[in-house]
């Protein structure tokens, strides 16, 4: 009857009879993975698999029941006999065992309040860059080589340093004119006084950016006056030929200008912008402290005079009196 219910055994229960071998847990495993191979089941066959498995299962190890007990516990049409033998339904009211209630996760402690730093302070109010910063960023972006500046511009996407304020829209459009013009006919000065006009930087500055010779400082001002592309390749074939009549340059920089960001050439405009404060200000701060300090000790050095203001000189008689 084993043999046409479950076929496959016949070699299983010829092992089982020979003396030393224990093919119990194989035997069980194999029975239950045809069982649960089919859907449904006669009488005959389920009758058949309770009682192989009900009298197998308290002969097996706990890994074979354990691993019969997982495959059961997922089968719809598995006997309740073996159910209650596995554990898997009470063995009274012959339905299966209430799962527990789940054990409640406690919730994580709050990690303990940390005072920011002054520096996370300001990160976090989309500070205003300082002179000093504006020097710094604009002395290291025009002292780095051409992968350094593209790293540079990159992280300024990220900064929380507040960026210039955009170029009106009327006004860029002017420039763009003005500009390509100047670069056709190749005038630097006027292709210089109009940057700095439009971009509101000290002539110093605007001369810095035309002259760079690696052309990414001109990317980053045309990208403020967000110049379109066709527009700023043009200037370079033109303006800048030691970058024009390379083939590999003009593809580098147009490369690297349709991938700059807006706030990254605002970011730096506004470097560009703080950094000719910050030069002011130390030309001038030792002549200013000088000067007070000249002025405190020329002050505190002079003497009282000998007449007052306004007062008459006393004479002196032939007798030795004074007269007025």
């Amino acid at each position: 009857m084993t043999k046409s219910l479950f076929p496959g055994f016949d070699g299983l229960m010829s092992l089982s009879r020979r003396e030393g071998v224990d093919v119990r847990p194989t035997l069980l495993r194999v029975l239950t993975d045809l069982y649960v191979q089919k859907s449904t089941h006669s009488a005959d066959e389920q009758r058949q698999f309770v009682e192989l498995a009900t009298r197998l299962i308290d002969q097996v190890d706990d890994a074979t029941r354990a691993a019969v007990k997982a495959r059961l516990a997922i089968y719809p049409q598995a006997p309740i006999p073996v159910l209650q033998k596995l554990g898997l339904v009470a063995a009274q009211e012959g339905r299966r065992v209430p799962l527990a209630r789940e054990i409640p996760t406690p919730a994580p402690a709050p990690s303990p309040v940390r005072t920011p730093t002054d520096a996370e302070r300001r990160m976090a109010a989309n500070m205003a860059m300082q002179p000093t910063d504006a020097a710094e960023i604009h002395d290291m972006f025009f002292r780095a080589g051409a992968s350094e500046r593209a790293l540079i511009l990159h992280n300024l996407a990220q900064t929380p340093l507040k960026a210039a304020p955009r170029i009106p829209t009327a006004r860029a459009k002017r420039a763009f004119q003005i500009l390509e013009m100047a670069a056709i006919a190749g005038d630097v000065e006027n292709f210089t006084l109009e940057l700095g006009d439009s971009l509101i930087l000290p002539s110093r500055v605007a001369a810095q950016i035309v002259d760079d010779a690696g052309g990414e400082a001109l990317a980053v001002a045309a990208r403020a006056l967000d110049m379109p592309s066709p527009n700023f390749q043009r200037i370079l074939l033109f303006f800048k030929p030691e970058i024009g009549n390379s083939v590999n340059e003009v593809y580098r920089l147009s490369r690297l200008y349709d991938r700059l960001s807006d706030r990254s050439a605002l970011v730096m405009l506004a470097a560009w912008r703080g950094s000719t404060l910050a030069v002011t200000r130390a030309k001038y701060q030792p002549s200013l402290h000088d000067g007070e300090r000249q002025r405190a000790r020329a002050g505190a050095s002079q003497t009282r005079p000998g007449v007052q203001p306004g007062a008459m000189p006393r004479r002196t008689g032939t007798d030795g009196s004074s007269e007025r």
